[in-house]
């Protein structure tokens, strides 16, 4: 049996952060934990499913793989969420502690390294650009290193010590005497707040933190054919990792500008286009406003107002290459509202001669619904 996409076993999308992969992976945790469900055959393989889905979800390089190649790209690193040798299995474990009143992997999961914070960026953008792409350059703020102490956060000349209280592991272990003997537990060291190192002199720039806040550019592309609510994903752009972990992403989130004449529809291209009575009764030669240029449709002697006509491949092409949409195109008659008398006579003469009286009074749509049924 194929196994199930591991963001549909989670309940979130593929933009999800690492914060919501946690918390949707921490709510499914609780409700089918066995030890809530003793002798629950079902929970137990719904529970072992949610924690290999997280267990690959919640490592970056795990996570990259997976969402490049599928299941073939991890294929054999998270089988029940407990193989592979990343922090995946630490931080699922510590998930359940915590959830469970315990603290043994919890703080160890909180010294250790740690992704960088996510940011979204919303970028507007023309109907046109997103219908045939087109590359921005955008700016924001982000942390950095310090450009003058690197990112050790020590004044120059200086650098940090390690920490005597933990020796530099950053975290302090105990042991809990438990109804099920001894545990070694941990706890995140108060001294240098599970760094390892503490910093006498901090840098004048950074004041100790070792990173200030800059403006970033970077150049986008943006694919033809996207649409409002797309997002971009830029790897490896977010925030600065923590204790030499990875950065986070960025993710381009997109706007589309409404457009003067036209609308869209998934791949498809809508607009009205007026049209004079004598056009429509007689037929005529159109030329048709498309995102390419104009074109030329021919429309037939006695069109009707509303009448819709295709044209063929003039619509959006789909982001991933995956065929192109067409253009829907309205007729809509319009109504001289101002006539001269010389105009009036004429289409007074042209009604007498379809055999129409003009001020004859002509039965309304419920008149005639009232006659049909003898109502």
């Amino acid at each position: 049996m194929s196994k199930k996409d591991f963001y549909d076993v989670l309940g979130i999308n593929k933009s999800a952060s690492n914060d919501e992969i946690k918390k949707a992976y921490r709510k499914l945790a609780m409700k089918y934990h066995p030890d809530k469900n003793p002798d629950n055959k079902e929970a137990e393989s719904k529970f072992k499913e949610i924690s290999e889905a997280y267990e690959i979800l919640s490592t970056s390089e795990k996570r990259q793989k997976y969402d490049q190649f599928g299941h073939a790209g991890v294929n054999g690193n998270g089988a029940g969420g407990f193989g592979g040798n990343s922090g995946g299995f630490e931080d699922m474990f510590g998930d359940i502690f915590d959830m469970f009143g315990g603290s043994g992997f919890s703080s160890r999961r909180q010294s250790g390294p740690r992704k960088g914070a996510d940011i979204k960026y919303e970028v507007p953008i023309s109907f046109e650009e997103a219908v045939f792409g087109t590359e921005k350059v955008i700016e924001f703020y982000k942390y950095e290193n310090c450009s003058t102490c690197k990112g050790t956060g020590a004044k120059l000349g200086t650098s940090k010590k390690t920490c005597s209280a933990c020796k530099g592991a950053g975290e302090i272990r105990y042991v809990q005497n438990t109804i099920l003997g001894q545990i070694i537990n941990t706890k995140t060291c108060n001294q240098c707040h599970g760094e390892g190192q503490i910093v006498d002199h901090p840098c004048t720039t950074c004041r100790g933190t070792g990173t200030e806040r800059k403006l970033k550019k970077i150049k986008v592309k943006i694919p033809a054919g996207v649409d409002s609510g797309s997002i971009i994903p830029i790897r490896g752009e977010g925030e600065l990792g923590e204790k030499g972990g990875p950065r986070g992403d960025l993710y381009i989130v997109l706007s589309v500008r409404n457009h003067k004449v036209f609308t869209r529809e998934g791949l498809d291209i809508i607009c009205e286009m007026p049209i004079t009575f004598a056009q429509a009764a007689l037929g005529d030669e159109l030329e048709v406003p498309t995102l390419e240029g104009k074109v030329t449709y021919k429309i037939k002697e006695g069109t009707q107002s509303g009448t819709v006509f295709r044209l063929k491949g003039k619509g959006v092409v789909h982001p991933k290459g995956y065929g192109k949409g067409d253009q829907y195109v309205k007729v809509t008659v319009e109504i001289p509202k101002k006539l001269s008398e010389e105009q009036k006579e004429f289409l007074k003469q042209f009604a007498a001669s379809c055999g129409e009286e003009v001020h004859e009074k002509r039965k309304g749509f419920f008149d005639k619904v009232k006659d049909a049924f003898g109502v």
